[in-house]
Protein backbone atom coordinates (compact mmCIF):
# COMPACT_ATOMS: atom_id res chain seq x y z
CA UNK A 1 0.00 0.00 0.00
CA UNK A 2 1.15 3.52 -1.04
CA UNK A 3 0.56 6.94 1.14
CA UNK A 4 0.47 7.12 4.89
CA UNK A 5 -3.23 5.74 5.64
CA UNK A 6 -4.96 8.69 4.53
CA UNK A 7 -8.01 8.49 2.04
CA UNK A 8 -7.21 6.63 -0.80
CA UNK A 9 -9.11 6.43 -3.92
CA UNK A 10 -8.73 4.42 -6.73
CA UNK A 11 -8.36 5.47 -9.92
CA UNK A 12 -8.47 3.59 -13.22
CA UNK A 13 -7.28 4.67 -16.65
CA UNK A 14 -8.05 3.13 -19.98
CA UNK A 15 -5.60 3.49 -22.48
CA UNK A 16 -5.14 2.02 -26.05
CA UNK A 17 -1.73 0.31 -25.09
CA UNK A 18 -2.15 -0.40 -21.54
CA UNK A 19 -5.69 -1.96 -21.05
CA UNK A 20 -5.78 -1.14 -17.34
CA UNK A 21 -3.79 1.14 -14.83
CA UNK A 22 -4.62 1.70 -11.89
CA UNK A 23 -3.01 4.76 -9.43
CA UNK A 24 -3.47 5.38 -6.05
CA UNK A 25 -4.12 8.73 -5.30
CA UNK A 26 -3.47 9.36 -1.21
CA UNK A 27 -5.33 12.69 0.15
CA UNK A 28 -3.62 14.48 3.25
CA UNK A 29 -5.99 14.83 6.14
CA UNK A 30 -7.11 18.80 6.31
CA UNK A 31 -6.19 20.61 8.64
CA UNK A 32 -5.24 21.34 11.07
CA UNK A 33 -8.00 22.94 12.54
CA UNK A 34 -7.23 24.47 15.84
CA UNK A 35 -9.56 24.09 18.52
CA UNK A 36 -10.61 25.70 21.91
CA UNK A 37 -13.18 23.93 24.31
CA UNK A 38 -15.24 25.56 26.74
CA UNK A 39 -16.18 23.07 29.44
CA UNK A 40 -15.71 23.22 33.28
CA UNK A 41 -14.08 19.80 33.20
CA UNK A 42 -11.08 19.81 31.30
CA UNK A 43 -9.68 16.64 31.57
CA UNK A 44 -12.96 14.98 30.10
CA UNK A 45 -13.23 17.56 27.46
CA UNK A 46 -9.50 16.51 26.37
CA UNK A 47 -10.38 13.09 26.73
CA UNK A 48 -13.42 13.31 24.61
CA UNK A 49 -12.08 15.72 21.68
CA UNK A 50 -8.79 13.18 21.49
CA UNK A 51 -11.27 10.63 20.70
CA UNK A 52 -13.13 12.35 18.27
CA UNK A 53 -9.35 13.39 16.47
CA UNK A 54 -8.50 10.45 16.48
CA UNK A 55 -11.72 8.99 15.07
CA UNK A 56 -11.88 11.66 12.51
CA UNK A 57 -7.91 11.79 11.86
CA UNK A 58 -8.26 10.48 7.91
CA UNK A 59 -9.86 13.17 7.13
CA UNK A 60 -9.33 16.25 9.47
CA UNK A 61 -6.23 17.09 11.68
CA UNK A 62 -7.50 18.62 14.78
CA UNK A 63 -5.40 19.68 17.27
CA UNK A 64 -7.20 20.96 20.82
CA UNK A 65 -5.10 23.75 21.72
CA UNK A 66 -6.37 25.21 24.97
CA UNK A 67 -10.07 24.71 27.11
CA UNK A 68 -11.59 27.68 28.83
CA UNK A 69 -13.24 26.53 32.23
CA UNK A 70 -15.65 29.65 32.54
CA UNK A 71 -17.13 31.89 30.44
CA UNK A 72 -14.72 35.07 31.41
CA UNK A 73 -11.25 33.24 30.23
CA UNK A 74 -13.32 32.68 26.89
CA UNK A 75 -11.91 36.27 25.12
CA UNK A 76 -8.43 35.82 26.68
CA UNK A 77 -7.75 32.07 25.22
CA UNK A 78 -9.37 32.99 21.55
CA UNK A 79 -7.21 35.99 22.06
CA UNK A 80 -3.94 33.83 22.58
CA UNK A 81 -4.65 30.88 20.66
CA UNK A 82 -6.37 32.22 17.33
CA UNK A 83 -8.34 29.36 16.91
CA UNK A 84 -10.18 27.92 13.70
CA UNK A 85 -13.31 26.18 15.65
CA UNK A 86 -14.81 26.50 19.56
CA UNK A 87 -17.10 23.79 20.87
CA UNK A 88 -19.27 25.24 23.75
CA UNK A 89 -19.83 21.97 25.83
CA UNK A 90 -23.27 20.54 26.80
CA UNK A 91 -23.31 22.14 30.54
CA UNK A 92 -23.97 25.49 28.93
CA UNK A 93 -27.38 27.02 28.63
CA UNK A 94 -28.43 28.05 25.49
CA UNK A 95 -28.22 31.63 26.11
CA UNK A 96 -24.13 30.85 27.71
CA UNK A 97 -23.72 29.29 24.66
CA UNK A 98 -24.49 32.48 22.60
CA UNK A 99 -22.76 34.69 25.20
CA UNK A 100 -19.88 32.36 24.33
CA UNK A 101 -19.92 32.06 20.84
CA UNK A 102 -20.61 35.96 20.31
CA UNK A 103 -16.94 36.48 22.41
CA UNK A 104 -15.22 33.96 20.17
CA UNK A 105 -17.20 35.72 17.09
CA UNK A 106 -16.41 39.05 18.23
CA UNK A 107 -12.87 38.25 17.95
CA UNK A 108 -12.41 35.65 15.32
CA UNK A 109 -15.30 36.49 12.81
CA UNK A 110 -14.49 33.25 10.85
CA UNK A 111 -14.21 31.06 13.95
CA UNK A 112 -16.47 27.83 13.55
CA UNK A 113 -18.50 27.61 16.17
CA UNK A 114 -20.80 24.46 18.09
CA UNK A 115 -22.83 24.50 21.05
CA UNK A 116 -23.48 20.74 21.89
CA UNK A 117 -26.91 20.50 22.86
CA UNK A 118 -27.95 20.91 26.56
CA UNK A 119 -27.57 18.09 28.81
CA UNK A 120 -26.23 15.52 26.24
CA UNK A 121 -23.37 14.33 28.41
CA UNK A 122 -25.41 13.94 31.62
CA UNK A 123 -28.29 11.90 29.57
CA UNK A 124 -26.58 10.01 27.54
CA UNK A 125 -22.99 9.88 28.42
CA UNK A 126 -19.11 10.51 26.89
CA UNK A 127 -20.05 8.13 24.23
CA UNK A 128 -23.02 10.02 23.18
CA UNK A 129 -20.68 13.08 22.59
CA UNK A 130 -17.96 11.53 20.55
CA UNK A 131 -20.50 9.72 18.45
CA UNK A 132 -22.41 13.20 18.11
CA UNK A 133 -19.48 15.19 17.36
CA UNK A 134 -18.40 13.24 14.61
CA UNK A 135 -21.27 13.60 12.73
CA UNK A 136 -21.18 17.43 13.17
CA UNK A 137 -17.53 18.07 13.10
CA UNK A 138 -16.88 17.30 9.46
CA UNK A 139 -19.78 19.45 7.86
CA UNK A 140 -18.58 22.48 10.25
CA UNK A 141 -15.29 21.93 9.02
CA UNK A 142 -15.91 21.51 5.33
CA UNK A 143 -17.75 24.79 5.18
Amino acid sequence: MWGTGGNAELATIKAPRYPLIAIIITMSPKGPFRLVTVNTAPERAKRLIGRVAEALSDRYTIEHVANCESIAEVEGKVKEFKPDVLFSASMWSDEQAKEIHDIARSINPDIKLHAIPEGLQVERGPDAIVEYLCEKVPPLLEN
